[in-house]
C-alpha cells in the first residue's frame, strides 16, 4: 500500500521524478530506505526505456533521500518525465 501510494503522489506531482541509483544488496545498518549510490552504476537505458533492472543496482522513483539513503517512493516507473539525481532526463 506504501508503494501505491507513493507511486500516485508521484505521478500526481509536477515537473519531473527524480530517479536515483541504488544499491540492492548494500545494507542500510540501521537506516530506513535504499542506498544511493553513482548513476553510472545503473544501467541507463532502464531510465530511458522503463524496462525492469533485476541486477545489483536499480533506479528507484520518487523518495526522500538523506544521509545517502532514499525512502518513500517505489522500483516501478511511473509515466511522465524521470531525471536521475546526477542531470540525465
Amino acid at each position: 500500500m506504501v508503494s501505491a501510494l507513493s507511486l500516485t503522489l508521484v505521478a500526481c506531482g509536477s515537473g519531473s521524478t527524480t530517479a536515483r541509483c541504488v544499491d540492492r544488496n548494500a545494507p542500510a545498518k540501521g537506516k530506513s530506505g535504499h542506498k544511493v549510490v553513482p548513476d553510472n552504476n545503473c544501467d541507463t537505458g532502464d531510465i530511458d526505456n522503463g524496462s525492469g533492472s533485476y541486477g545489483r543496482y536499480y533506479w528507484y522513483y520518487g523518495g526522500k533521500s538523506r544521509s545517502g539513503f532514499v525512502s518513500g517512493g517505489s522500483s516501478t516507473r511511473p509515466d511522465g518525465k524521470i531525471k536521475s539525481s546526477g542531470g540525465r532526463t
